[in-house]
């Protein structure tokens, strides 16, 4: 008769240790979409958290360590937000509702802003096997998406399934939605579907009264 192992039970000092971290990162998840990268510092996100730098450097080697657990987690979530999706939705929806999901994340302050410029965090980025595993699992989810709703006949042919990629991330985060954000002449909601229609919509005007170019007959 075989019994189940137990797992061991964790200590207090362990539980404490685990639940600082989630604090530190949540801090930080925080600090990065309000500030961002550059303007974030390991100081800001001892205060915020409201601990001694000492101890932050006990989680946490470096600000680059830190900006790729973050994204380690945002990518999880992404991951978690795809896999929620109805089983019977098109390619092309399930890639709709995936930009949809990242632009209301952002709103509500969820998604990090990192320099795409910055060597040190690009490099600690590329090193970090949990951050390029998941990223890699979730481009070619997309990438299998994107092949998919081109055999639909739901997206463009002649465009490259690369420049479709790049071109659905660079609108998860397109300065665009701030500066709407900002105004304030529109509401969460309302920018999230103009910027999801005009991914895969585009903005120029359908019907007779327009020619293939976009342009007024």
């Amino acid at each position: 008769m075989s019994t189940a192992t137990v797992p061991a039970r964790k200590s207090f000092r362990e539980t404490q240790f685990e639940v600082r971290e989630e604090a530190i990162l949540a801090a930080t998840n925080r600090l990065l979409a309000s500030r961002g990268y550059e303007l974030m510092s390991m100081d800001d996100i001892a205060a915020e958290v409201g601990i001694a730098k000492g101890s932050l450097y006990r989680h946490f080697e470096s600000k680059e360590a830190l900006a790729a657990a973050v994204m380690v987690q945002l990518l999880e979530r992404t991951q978690e937000a795809l896999a929620a999706l109805p089983a019977d939705l098109s390619a092309r929806g399930k890639l709709a509702q995936l930009l949809r999901w990242t632009l209301a994340e952002r709103l509500a302050g969820g998604v990090p802003h990192l320099p795409s410029t910055s060597p040190t965090l690009r490099d600690s980025l590329l090193a970090n096997r949990a951050y390029m595993d998941r990223l890699m699992a979730l481009s070619e989810a997309v990438g299998g998406m994107i092949r998919q709703a081109r055999r639909d006949g739901h997206l463009r042919a002649d465009m490259s399934e690369e420049f479709v990629l790049f071109t659905i991330y660079a609108r998860s985060c397109d300065p665009t939605m701030d500066f709407l954000k900002a105004t304030g002449s529109l509401s969460d909601e309302q920018i999230v579907e103009q910027m999801v229609s005009a991914c895969f919509d585009g903005i120029g005007a359908t019907g007779p009264a327009a020619t293939s170019d976009g342009a007024k007959r």
